[in-house]
């Protein structure tokens, strides 16, 4: 790694720096470039929304990964949104290498996704605004307590009385009686409607049966609160985790090599982390094999379950509408992450076209993880014991109230697991003292109503199992045919793997069935395993797939037509990369956008030993209780990409085991601690070999 430092500061030294990796997310440099190449072609006023890299095309990139030698590199391509007077929607495309702008789009009836500054907008409009200033009143806030009124700006979703032309952004009031309150605990009830092309309130929601604000005392969370309380736990002692050689991984600008494994870790604004072109070394075969093409968090939705008005509005997708990249957290050592950690930052742009970064995005890390592999024999108390380590590269976002952290995680059998935390705090709402909540949410405090909803992520998976050509099966596990007492299956106790190949891009969407341990095998059918004989594969296996709880035909269920189902599968297209379509904000839904429109536009397209992408929507349902307030405890889901008939053994029995002791020779050539010793007082002092190692 030092090394690695040393090279990187010659190369700025010297300016020899090499040329950026193709996929490298843009650097401040180049957005700043795209921006001035644009300004230099479009004279009017533009507010700069995305200046992203526009990856290469999957064609163009493999050609440069297996000849860059004699193939021209990919160019270095932005692609960027932009927004002028009166909300018009400019889409652009624009080549660095070349100077110009390649494409540039006049986009009717789209919004594109509310950053940052967008939302630190509102509140201070809202703080002004004469309409509002008079509802505060009617609940209780005196004009001269303004500054103590805040709002979570939120994309309106989509209201028919306002369409899709109009920018526009709800506010979900509160109030903090101190600076050091959290204001979750004093939601105010009418939701005022804000036009960011004009800056002004143009309507607020009222409710027919007004809420008084919450007279509860505070209910926090900070250090001081709960100091004041009581103070903090006692008998926690110190965990400290140390890696005094260093850590067991290497980064080339943003190339990851970890053991068997390597992957380009890239950053966008709307997706966060994306791996791509990951691999693993086969020992067994001495060849590098490919895994992955593409892995993503590729959008989610979070409905609510309250059906009143204005709350149908409240069904956020996080990353189409906001932006997982953007709300990216800065990450500190001791906090977010502990150990050994190596840090890449994010840059973006801002509205007035300026660069901008956030320092500390991805945080890659190794953990300890538990046992990869043991047995010991009751014979004759021979034991091997093998500890796992796994690689972790994560980012954390925040969502107005909602923490997400992500977490994409290698492990040394070659599986890829991706798992995801959720904290923060509930999006609530006022309450009258024993008012009915109608079953729609739960008081998690005097005053406070936290209403039921679901978290539904949507990941992109690009397989490249042993190449490009790959087929998708379901995998279902099935009782055997036969009746109890017949010939073929005379004690009913058969059962095996059924599967069912996925044709057509129509008959690649599928819903979750856990009575049958539903699982999905991605393939490539012409690499069959020598000893099983079935086809190389990596198989999805998620267990947390709620289903799409808003109705059939309703907003939500429109909106987000890619969580109607748990998989689908299409055929790869270079343009398919958001599932609920390129511009989320205020779209109505008819017709429904991304998965749905591509699937509809092409159903018997094969999707039959092809370059296919499988998008798998899973999550969960939340019924909050009190346990949530006023801080949730972090909830985690899970899933996982394992290897099936990939690997001609166990592809982990070359990591040095803790402790192994042969049958043969028990009080000799042992392995403990990474050494061979000869006899073991662990092993032969009275005790178990493996109990103490």
């Amino acid at each position: 790694m030092v090394l690695e430092r040393l090279k990187q500061v010659a190369s700025h030294v010297t300016g020899t720096l090499p040329p950026p990796h193709p996929l490298d997310p843009l650097s401040e440099a180049e957005i700043a470039s795209a921006v001035s190449i644009i300004r230099s072609e479009h004279k009017q006023e533009l507010f700069f929304n995305a200046v992203t890299l526009w990856e290469p095309r999957k064609a163009e990139m493999l050609a440069w990964l297996a000849t860059p030698e004699t193939t021209p590199r990919p160019h270095r391509v932005a692609d960027v949104v932009v927004i002028g007077k009166g909300s018009k929607v400019y889409d652009g495309v624009v080549d660095l290498d070349e100077k110009k702008v390649v494409s540039w789009e006049l986009t009717e009836g789209v919004q594109p996704l509310i950053t940052m500054e967008d939302l630190q907008i509102v509140e201070s409009i809202v703080r002004m605004d004469e309409k509002v200033i008079e509802q505060c009143g009617l609940i209780g806030i005196p004009r001269e307590n303004m500054h103590k009124v805040y709002c979570d700006p939120w994309t309106i979703g989509y209201d028919e009385r306002f369409g899709s032309n109009i920018r526009l952004q709800q506010a979900l009031m509160y109030y903090r009686p101190h600076p050091d309150d959290s204001q979750y605990t004093y939601p105010l009830d009418f939701c005022p409607i804000f036009n960011a092309d004009t800056q002004e309130i143009i309507h607020i929601d009222v409710p027919p049966i007004r809420r008084p604000l919450n007279l509860a005392p505070p209910n926090n969370y900070h250090a001081a609160a709960v100091e004041a309380e009581g103070g903090f736990r006692t008998d926690i002692k110190p965990i400290h985790i140390t890696q005094p050689e260093g850590v067991s991984f290497s980064v080339e600008g943003r190339t990851l090599k970890w053991q068997n494994w390597s992957v380009h870790i890239g950053f966008n604004y709307r997706e966060g982390l994306v791996l791509n072109n990951l691999t693993f070394f086969d020992r067994d075969e001495g060849r590098e094999r490919d895994v992955m093409w593409r892995l993503s968090l590729a959008e989610m939705v979070v409905p609510y379950g309250n059906p009143e008005h204005p709350h149908q509005r409240k069904h956020a997708f996080d990353l189409g509408e906001y932006g997982g990249g953007y709300m990216t957290n800065s990450l500190s050592l001791g906090c977010d992450c502990k150990g050994a950690i190596h840090y890449l930052d994010a840059a973006f742009v801002n509205r007035a076209g300026a660069p901008t970064t956030i320092k500390n995005a991805i945080c890659i890390h190794e953990e300890d993880a538990g046992i990869l592999f043991k047995h010991t024999d009751f014979r004759d108390d021979s034991c091997t014991i093998t500890r796992a380590r796994k690689l972790i590269m994560s980012h954390i976002f925040t969502a107005a109230n909602y923490e997400y952290c992500v977490y994409w995680i290698l492990h040394q059998d070659g599986t890829i697991q991706l798992e995801i935390k959720l904290t923060g705090i509930l999006n609530t709402y006022a309450m009258l003292p024993g008012e009915d909540t109608h079953g729609w949410g739960t008081q998690v405090y005097p005053g406070v109503n936290a209403h039921n909803h679901q978290h539904l992520f949507c990941m992109r998976i690009d397989p490249a199992v042993d190449g490009h050509s790959n087929s998708v099966f379901e995998v279902d596990a099935a009782q055997g045919p036969g009746e109890v007492g017949s010939a073929e299956n005379k004690y009913g106790n058969a059962f095996y793997a059924k599967k069912r190949l996925l044709e057509t891009q129509q008959g690649g969407v599928c819903d979750y069935d856990g009575d049958v341990s539903r699982t999905w095998e991605m393939a490539n059918t012409s690499r069959l395993n020598p000893y099983s004989g079935k086809p190389a594969s990596y198989k999805l296996v998620s267990r947390e797939v709620p289903k799409l709880l808003p109705k059939e035909g309703g907003l939500v269920w429109k909106r987000a037509g890619f969580a109607r189902h748990a998989v689908h599968v299409t055929k790869y297209d270079d343009s398919h990369l958001h599932p609920a379509g390129r511009h989320v904000p205020q779209t109505s839904g008819d017709p429904s956008q991304g998965l749905p429109a591509w699937i509809s536009a092409a159903p018997c397209t094969s999707i039959v030993d092809t370059d296919v992408v499988l998008w798998h929507t899973f999550g969960i349902t939340h019924f909050p209780s009190p346990e949530d307030f006023p801080v949730m405890p972090a909830e985690p889901m899970t899933l996982l990409l394992r290897p099936r008939n990939f690997f001609r053994r166990n592809p982990c029995l070359d990591v040095p085991p803790s402790f192994s002791s042969a049958p043969s020779a028990p009080k000799k050539n042992q392995f403990v601690g990474g050494k061979t010793v000869g006899e073991s007082t662990l092993a032969f002092g009275g005790t178990s070999a493996c109990s103490k190692c």
